[in-house]
Formats: structure tokens, C-alpha cells, sequence
């Protein structure tokens, strides 16, 4: 289960360290410590807190990428099956839904809750339209 320190869940909401420790106080999350005795909360909590209210999250990778399209996430959703997985990643009011390998998602060592990114890159993207009522 992914484990959060105080001060990363502040970023990734958004909020100072001590809001997140009032949200603790306050029963938003369950108080948790890590193996040196640090405040931490539960990834799937904050996955569900970042689910509800479509928080965006700060690119916590610092890597260069060609790819411009890149969604900073947490996971609030995965389906293993077989040789194939599902992951669902909450990026501010977007959700990604990614089709990847499961040997992918144990490499990755993704859960519910683990701080993701999702980079896009194409070289086709589609746009429609609705279509215009008939009359009949």
C-alpha cells in the first residue's frame, strides 16, 4: 500500500503541510508512520480526496520529455487481467484511462494511490462533433 508523506500529499493537493495535517486532525485522512516515525497518509485516501475534487497535481518526475501532452496524476484505479491491465489516473478534472502490460504495472510498481504520469504522444488525434438532428 503507497504511503505518503505529509509534505508530498501537500503538494500534490495543492496546500501547505499544515492543511494537510488539519485534514488528518479533521478525519479527511487516517494518520499513519513510515519505518523513521513520520506522519504519513494512505495513497488510496488521497487518491479518493483527488478523485472528488479534481485536484491537479506538480510533475514530481523533473524528467525532459519530447512529449508535450503529460497529465501528472495519481492512480484511482487498476484492473490486472491476465496479461493486461487497466490503470486509471486522476490528473486534475481529467481522467486517464491507460491499456499497458501487467508485467508493465509490476515493473512500475503501481497501486491505487501511487503519483503517476501519463505521457501522451501521437501522430493522429480525431475530433468530432455531435451530429446535427434529421429531420424526418
Amino acid at each position: 500500500m503507497t504511503k505518503l508523506r505529509i509534505r508530498d500529499a501537500a503538494r500534490y493537493l495543492g496546500v501547505s503541510d499544515d492543511t494537510v495535517r488539519r485534514m488528518v486532525d479533521a478525519g479527511t485522512f487516517t494518520r499513519g508512520t513510515d519505518p523513521s516515525g513520520r506522519t504519513v497518509v494512505d495513497g488510496r485516501e488521497l487518491a479518493a480526496h483527488i478523485r472528488g475534487t479534481g485536484g491537479q497535481l506538480d510533475d514530481p518526475s523533473g524528467t525532459k520529455s519530447s512529449a508535450r501532452n503529460r497529465f501528472v496524476g495519481i492512480v484511482t484505479d487498476l484492473v490486472v487481467d491476465g496479461v493486461m491491465a487497466q490503470v486509471e489516473l486522476q490528473s486534475g478534472p481529467h481522467r486517464i484511462v491507460s491499456l499497458m502490460s501487467a508485467e508493465a504495472v509490476r515493473d512500475l510498481g503501481l497501486e491505487v494511490g501511487t503519483v503517476a504520469v501519463a505521457s501522451v504522444k501521437a501522430t493522429m488525434v480525431s475530433v468530432e462533433v455531435p451530429a446535427e438532428p434529421t429531420d424526418a
